[in-house]
């Protein structure tokens, strides 16, 4: 993956989502937060924000390898503006389906990147139930 040979056998979707760093930072005080780790030893994060039910930001922070950041990269693009309930929809599947080239023996990488997404959309459901966890996490955090 590290030299240009290698590049020239992956779509271009593969290539803009690998090596995109737009969403790679963390968010403060997100509306939905996920986090997993996978057997390789990579971490996803994802922070969302909800307006009116719908995802209008999400940003992740990964230190996984270029085949995890495209698929961390493709969840984003796959969920910005959806619903919280069509989110759900979006599975490894369309992440793979999406790049393309994406390694068979690192499909890992995308249900890595669902699960983390998954946990963050469960994590905003939940909040939204009790919305009192979010204002008092944001004042423990600020002690």
């Amino acid at each position: 993956m590290k030299n240009s040979k290698s590049m020239k056998n992956h779509s271009r979707h593969y290539i803009e989502m690998a090596f995109n760093t737009d969403n790679n930072k963390r968010l403060d005080n997100p509306d939905g937060y996920g986090k997993r780790t996978g057997q390789c030893g990579d971490t996803i994060e994802f922070f969302l924000m909800v307006a009116q039910g719908c995802i209008h930001r999400i940003l992740f922070k990964t230190n996984g390898c270029l085949n995890t950041n495209a698929c961390a990269n493709t969840v984003v693009y796959l969920s910005n503006g959806k619903t919280i309930k069509n989110a759900w929809d979006i599975t490894s599947e369309d992440i793979v389906n999406y790049l393309e080239t994406l390694p068979e023996k690192d499909t890992h990488c995308a249900e890595l990147a669902t699960g983390a997404f998954y946990l963050a959309l469960f994590n905003y459901q939940k909040l939204q139930r009790s919305p009192c966890k979010k204002i008092y996490g944001k004042k423990q955090a600020e002690r």
